[in-house]
């Protein structure tokens, strides 16, 4: 059954509560440098998310709903960063545009600058990634610069471009030459593995652009899912953008561990970690971190406080000092992998006396779309109570009783019944049907279960995820793409999963494992087995619920839509699927059909002032510009792989262009490249 809040109910905000206002931080003041002018969206794109508050909307108006149709290639370029045989690579790659430069960082963290008319490489820095630091794959998100006001100009890394790398180091190098910046670190590197505890390549990787406020270099990392309890910790850090000095950690499982921890001592093992895309706000001096699951992710009897109170929170940090001010916890003791997936926006929104006031928005994989004031996170829109269900659980005592939601708007659809389960042949829905009726599913919130796998929809795949939405603050949209599948999970007995051979990422792995994707191991029942080691129970994972058979999702189509919500109102202005057939179909074939069916997407959009938002993110590798009025797909470019990154748009010599990371994505399905693919109009 699924519980609906009661407006009574539903408006008794931060019930539980689930947003905390946080005791203020006393410890002593660093010295950390006032807040500074940040650069502008438009002619560049000087942040991963466009502007200093990802919005991801760029005020260009040359490319329009009329002439977009005369976009052609302005250049491909190819990073030549490609994977060895049996390598998965994700790269993911949204480059920022500054000057006339586009610097970038390839799969296995190669800094590159590139000219932003032309494709033509200016320089390049390989900071030497072995393969063995590859997690679930090969990617980096994005690259951050920061400029220093006291260095002179002219000098060496006065504008510098800084990444987090797989094998958890900080880069420095120079923004004009691509040279190692000798003030910071160690030859222009941070070991981030100090305090981590064991190093085990692949278990603890950066693969987010650090986020930069006032001149203090925030980042946490992604800690490989589904191994042991005992896992390298989710502690964020700043360090300084000058000297690579650790200013402050936080440590949710042990704030005494501020200035690192003591000699011989890690920060907590298995905390909450922060994978994706902070935001910073550098007049407040806060940082807004989104945090995941704990190191296990479908059971959580035995998780600390901290963890409990933490977990799937987005936390503002005093960049000044690393303490929390305030959180809001988006699921309580989670236990479906409910990260905070999403890079948060910051924008102005009214209050509830109709005054507008800094904001932050939070999408979130369940789809539930909240909006907080980001001074002190009271909420700005309605949120709710809905009752947890409890039963078939394995730990019914640990459980929430209650989870919040977004009254204001979900992408969230309806819990799906018998009569949704869909195949290519009749006998392939008879067995999604079968496979339906012996699940145990309650709705979005069913906990994990043993006796029978449970259905999971939204999947951890969302909802929304790292390509988060899209804001026109002009025509006062939402763009906002999501995905619309199942998954079908089940917990395996520890006596059971051993008899299986899965293993962690820390234990010895014979030759045929070692192809496989590390702590990972293929299950009878389909999906991935995840060892979830020295825990009463693995965990098999069938992403997308695929069918038995053919190959294709149980569920029937759209697997993925795009939705333009007003952001005045919360209401849904038009909700289109995204992407065609033409790369699907039974058995890996493809059908080459382009009838639109909606397909399951990884990556984000840009929305420009000319009206139109141009998105890749679908597996059929289409880049499409969509007119953001209506939801019509005006232009559409066959890419060279899958375009699972976030577009960009900027100018040079007064021309717009709009550029993807076209390099595919080994988890999507969309092939193995290495290009990135720019647009202007046909001159």
């Amino acid at each position: 059954m699924i519980f609906k809040p009661t407006l009574a109910a539903a408006l008794l905000l931060s019930a539980g509560p689930a947003f905390a206002q946080d005791a203020p931080a006393q410890p002593e003041q660093p010295q950390v440098r006032p807040a500074a002018a940040q650069p502008e969206v438009g002619s560049d794109w000087p942040f991963y998310g466009g502007s200093e508050g990802a919005q991801r909307y760029s005020p260009l108006d040359q490319i329009t709903p009329e002439n977009v149709a005369n976009l052609e290639r302005a250049f491909v370029y190819p990073t030549r960063d490609l994977p060895e045989p049996g390598a998965r690579y994700s790269p993911e790659t949204t480059p920022l545009k500054v000057g006339r430069s586009l610097v970038m960082c390839s799969a296995k963290n190669i800094l590159i600058s590139i000219d932003a008319a032309t494709g033509e490489e200016n320089w390049r820095h390989d900071p030497g990634v072995a393969a063995q630091a590859i997690p679930h794959a090969a990617a980096c998100r994005g690259v951050s610069t920061y400029t220093e006001p006291s260095l002179p100009d002219g000098a060496q890394c006065k504008t510098r471009v800084i990444e987090g790398t797989l094998d958890a180091r900080l880069i420095a190098v120079d923004l004009e030459t691509g040279q190692p910046c000798a003030d910071f670190g160690d030859n222009g590197a941070v070991d981030l593995w100090q305090g981590i505890g064991q190093k085990v390549p692949g278990w603890y990787a950066v693969t987010a652009p650090p986020t930069i406020v006032r001149g203090i270099v925030v980042t946490g990392a992604q800690v490989k899912d589904g191994q042991n309890r005992d896992a390298p910790s989710g502690v964020i850090r700043g360090y300084d953008a000058v000297t690579g000095q650790l200013v402050w950690a936080w440590d949710h499982g042990n704030p005494d561990n501020s200035q690192g921890p003591a000699e011989g001592e890690t920060y907590t093992r298995g905390t909450s970690n922060s994978w994706t895309a902070g935001v910073g706000d550098e007049q407040l001096g806060y940082v807004y971190v989104p945090l995941g699951t704990p190191a296990i992710d479908y059971y959580g009897t035995g998780r600390i406080d901290a963890m409990n109170e933490y977990s799937n929170s987005l936390v503002a940090l005093d960049v000044t000092t690393g303490q929390p001010v305030w959180h809001f916890q988006a699921t309580r003791r989670d236990v479906w992998d409910y990260d905070l997936g999403s890079q948060p926006t910051l924008l102005d929104y009214p209050n509830a006396q109709g005054d507008n006031v800094p904001a932050i928005m939070l999408p979130t994989k369940q789809g539930d779309i909240y909006i907080f004031d980001r001074r002190t996170g009271e909420p700005l829109t309605p949120i709710g109570e809905v009752e947890a269900p409890k039963d078939n659980s394995v730990e019914p005592e640990w459980l929430a009783d209650t989870q919040p939601v977004s009254l204001w708007h979900t992408l969230r659809k309806e819990p799906k019944q018998e009569k949704d389960m869909w195949g290519f042949t009749p006998i392939d829905q008879m067995m999604c049907r079968i496979q339906f009726r012996w699940s145990n599913y309650q709705g979005y919130l069913t906990p994990p279960s043993v006796d029978k796998p449970w259905i999971m929809y939204p999947s951890y795949n969302g909802g929304s995820d790292w390509g988060s939405v899209s804001i026109d603050p002009v025509r006062r949209l939402i763009i906002a793409n999501y995905n619309d599948l199942p998954n079908y999970d089940q917990l395996i007995p520890r006596e059971e999963a051993d008899e299986m051979g899965v293993k962690p990422i820390y234990a010895p792995h014979d030759n045929e494992s070692a192809h496989k994707p590390a702590g990972a191991g293929r299950g009878e029942g389909g999906g991935s087995v995840y060892p979830q080691a020295e825990e009463p129970y693995a965990v098999r994972v069938n992403a997308g619920w695929r069918n038995w058979g053919t190959g294709v999702p149980c569920a029937a189509p759209p697997y993925g839509g795009i939705r333009a919500i007003d952001l005045d109102t919360g209401e849904t202005v038009w909700d289109e699927p995204l992407g065609t057939a033409r790369r699907n179909g039974p058995f890996g074939i493809k059908s080459h059909i382009p009838f639109t069916i909606g397909l399951p997407n990884n990556g984000g959009s840009v929305t420009t002032a000319g009206g139109l938002t141009f998105i890749g993110a679908a597996t059929d590798n289409l880049f499409r510009a969509i007119d953001v009025q209506t939801g019509e797909v005006l232009w559409q470019d066959v890419l060279p792989n899958g375009g699972q990154a976030n577009p960009i748009s900027y100018e040079v010599d007064g021309e717009q262009y709009v550029l993807i990371g076209a390099s595919g994505h080994s988890f999507m399905e969309t092939g193995q490249g290495d290009e990135i693919v720019a647009y202007r109009l046909k001159k």
